[in-house]
């Protein structure tokens, strides 16, 4: 690998339309649910990072910070190797009301027509959401069912070991889920794309009663060679979700990133 990596030399910008509490940067889907794969390959580094800050003063107060690294690797033009991080934080009236920190590491080996084997590690930390740490393994295997200019469908299907430390007294849970995941992106012109990305789990040991789907769609404008706008908006829904809080969340960003 040539090219060295430097978090000191990155030039970055991403700002976000939507002022409140609850903007916040999109999960990436597919990182939660299989690998994490998301940069055209290339024997060259691909680094992307966007960084967004909003503030609001006079009837109400809110401050919204929020980051994302992405990084990606093609080895011997079959293994991919991706690799992002992402932080926010939020403040209403200087009460902090959201905190998350992520990782995503995954490797992709491509086999032959399509398929594919994937291995991927992730972690969250949130405690407005009740968890403290929250770790998945996953291996499994996937095929890229249509690939023209215009349309691509992807399809993954895994397992996962999970452990959930929670922030309160809730008892540590340990299990292991089959995880699906589905990808289609339509190219609308030479400038935007539009892409649907769906995830979900369940439990081996509760099947039909312990489960969380997750769906993201957007569009993304190609502005110039390195900048790109995205609208996204995502939908998540945990049957079970950890003791006292809600069964569905969603999330609205608009943001600029820059690729190098």
């Amino acid at each position: 690998m040539k090219k060295k990596i430097s978090l000191s030399i990155i030039t970055t910008m991403l700002f976000s339309t939507v002022v409140m509490a609850e903007t916040i940067t999109t999960t990436d889907v597919e990182a939660k649910y299989s690998a994490k794969s998301t940069v055209e390959k290339s024997t060259e580094l691909k680094q992307n990072i966007n960084l967004g800050f909003a503030n609001t003063t006079g009837n109400t107060e809110i401050l919204n910070i929020n980051a994302k690294y992405n990084l990606a690797y093609t080895y011997n033009d079959t293994l991919n190797v991706g690799f992002d991080s992402s932080l926010f934080l939020t403040e209403n009236d200087n009460v902090k009301d959201n905190e998350e920190y992520r990782a995503n590491l995954g490797l992709e080996q491509l086999i032959s027509n399509g398929w594919l084997g994937y291995a991927s590690l992730g972690w969250l930390k949130n405690e407005f959401l009740n968890y403290d740490n929250k770790m998945a393994i996953g291996l499994g295997i996937g095929k890229e069912l249509l690939n023209s200019e215009q349309h691509s469908l992807k399809v993954k299907l895994g397992v996962a070991q999970n452990i959930e430390e929670y922030s309160n007294d809730q008892e540590k849970e340990e299990y292991t889920s089959l995880n699906e995941y589905i990808e289609y992106n339509n190219q609308l012109n030479k400038i935007s794309k539009l892409f649907v990305k769906v995830g979900a789990l369940e439990n081996f040991d509760d099947f039909n009663n312990d489960y969380e789907v997750l769906g993201a769609f957007g569009v993304n404008f190609a502005v110039a060679e390195n900048l790109s706008l995205s609208v996204e908006e995502e939908i998540h829904y945990d049957k079970l979700p950890p003791v006292g809080f809600e069964k569905t969340d969603t999330k609205s960003i608009v943001r600029l990133g820059y690729n190098f």
